[in-house]
């Protein structure tokens, strides 16, 4: 059986089922298909030298149930990390196969953990990977696991990561709060969910729809007694207040010929007059609407 047959195989049955079967090497026996597939590439060597070791991976992915992720994906994780040991494994360095491949089996299970446990990034660093891997293995052997860390077991953390006291308390933090999904219920017991508790700033479809139609209505209307006014006054209007930039009223006195002064009568009989026929559609409409 080729390891990559086994790997795509259900893995939770098919690792159990080929560890339990898989004699053990004897030192010279591993030492012998480690050099024959290093040399020669013989792919029935390397299946050997893996087949062999998966009780291992089992063994060493147990280790990291208490991450609430499936025992099968870790398994399937570490039996990657298995393989690429067996491809870099130098036989002739005098250490035992098994000693070389528990490193890169809990690498791979370490990695996926990592990037599985939470939709948050956990850390970048080494230094934060093994502050929380190992942080979540205490929580694990407290009997308060929701309690505070003790000062002793923070200047531990510190002193051992070399890390800060802030990133002790904040990958402790991340440790004790687990992603919750939007469409799961409330702790209460009601039938809301928390996306139903997320107040959304901006307008519903409604509100949009209805505020795009009373602008046009307005926008209608304006246009509408704008009409009636004399050219003069509407132009002041228009290019006092509905212009982007509204010219002074020196500079529309200049270009009508008449005082800045009598701009501004103009300008204000002209806002009155649309002020009250604005007010008038509205009644007519008002009165509109109740026939």
């Amino acid at each position: 059986m080729s390891t990559v047959g086994f790997v795509s195989e259900p893995l939770s049955a098919a690792l159990v089922r080929a560890a339990r079967n898989a004699p053990l090497l004897a030192p010279e026996r591993e030492i012998a298909l480690a050099r024959r597939w290093r040399d020669g590439r013989d792919g029935r060597a390397i299946d050997l030298l893996v087949q062999s070791h998966l009780r291992l991976v089992i063994k060493l992915a147990v280790r990291y149930r208490t991450f609430g992720l499936p025992l099968s994906d870790l398994v399937q994780e570490g039996a990657v990390g298995l393989m690429q040991a067996a491809d870099r494994f130098d036989p002739d360095r005098g250490v035992r196969f098994s000693t070389y491949a528990a490193w890169w089996i809990k690498a791979a299970i370490q990695d996926y953990v990592l990037k599985n446990w939470s939709i948050v990034r956990l850390g970048t660093t080494s230094a934060q990977k093994s502050l929380f891997l190992n942080l979540r293995r205490l929580r694990a052997r407290m009997a308060d696991a929701d309690r505070d860390l003790a000062p002793e077991a923070v200047a531990r953390l510190m002193a051992a990561h070399g890390v800060s006291a802030r990133s002790v308390g904040l990958t402790d933090a991340r440790v004790r709060a687990r992603d919750v999904s939007l469409d799961a219920p409330l702790a209460d017991g009601s039938a809301e969910t928390h996306a139903s508790q997320i107040a959304d700033p901006s307008a519903g479809p409604e509100e949009i729809v209805a505020e795009r139609h009373d602008r046009g209505v307005r926008a209608r209307r304006l246009h509408a007694c704008l009409a009636d006014l004399p050219p003069r006054e509407r132009a002041i209007v228009v290019r006092r207040q509905l212009e982007d930039e509204g010219v002074t009223l020196e500079t529309l006195g200049r270009e009508l010929g008449i005082s800045k002064e009598r701009v501004r009568q103009l300008e204000a009989r002209a806002i009155a007059k649309l002020r009250a026929a604005l007010a008038g559609r509205d009644e007519t409409d008002t009165a509109r609407g109740l026939l």
